[in-house]
């Protein structure tokens, strides 16, 4: 099965798709754009989806009427949802931060927790959330810069032309890497015009495939 998500204005829906039809066999009324979706990798029945009102919304397919669990910290869109194991969501936004949650308790991870009046499908109610473990170092304001994770880490891009990377119990990068472009002398401008765009671990390897705005692609390792 297949999942995908429309940001169009007239038609936010979450869909699920089977390769043997044309049309959609599932359906979810989503009330904002939306930005990304993610299967669960350790189940074909949870879904995360990263909306443009801030929210991440966790589905179990088997029953839409209602999200599981709506987690809410960040202060713009979210721009990527993945999945670190099959209880840890990773998500990006365009306020700059990443962010940790637990989906095993549908809680994010050990913070505090404020309680939050939501409207979901013309009903109002009360649900938990949590300011979450969040992580902070990179710059992300407008462009999608990519984020991807293994068990242990999180990478994304930056506005600044560098990628970063987070260990997950801790809130500052762990290190990064700077675009070079050899044919700017001017630093200052390659940093107002170019960006990280797509960031990529190889599976069970610290090795990681990056691009830029310019067309720039380049293969990292993590060092141990």
């Amino acid at each position: 099965m297949l999942v995908s998500g429309s940001e169009s204005s007239d038609d936010c829906k979450v869909k699920v798709w089977c390769t043997r039809q044309e049309e959609s066999v599932l359906n979810i009324d989503m009330k904002s754009n939306i930005c990304c979706v993610k299967y669960n990798p350790g189940s074909g029945n949870f879904i995360a989806v990263g909306s443009a009102d801030h929210h991440i919304y966790h589905y179990d397919l088997r029953n839409i009427s209602q999200p599981l669990h709506v987690f809410s910290g960040h202060k713009k869109a979210v721009s990527y949802v993945k999945f670190l194991s099959n209880n840890e969501l990773a998500s990006a936004s365009t306020d700059s931060t990443l962010r940790l949650w637990d989906v095993k308790d549908n809680l994010p991870v050990r913070l505090l927790p404020e309680l939050v009046l939501a409207k979901l499908f013309n009903i109002y109610f009360f649900f938990f959330s949590f300011q979450v473990r969040t992580f902070r170092g990179h710059t992300n304001e407008k462009n999608f810069v990519g984020l991807t994770v293994n068990s242990e880490y999180l990478a994304c891009g930056s506005e600044t032309n560098e990628v970063y990377v987070y260990h997950k119990e801790i809130t500052r990068p762990v290190t990064s890497h700077r675009f070079g472009t050899p044919e700017m002398d001017n630093a200052e401008e390659e940093v107002g015009s170019y960006f990280i765009s797509a960031v990529c671990w190889k599976s069970d390897s610290p090795t990681m495939l990056t691009a830029n705005s310019q067309g720039t692609i380049k293969v990292l390792v993590l060092a141990a």
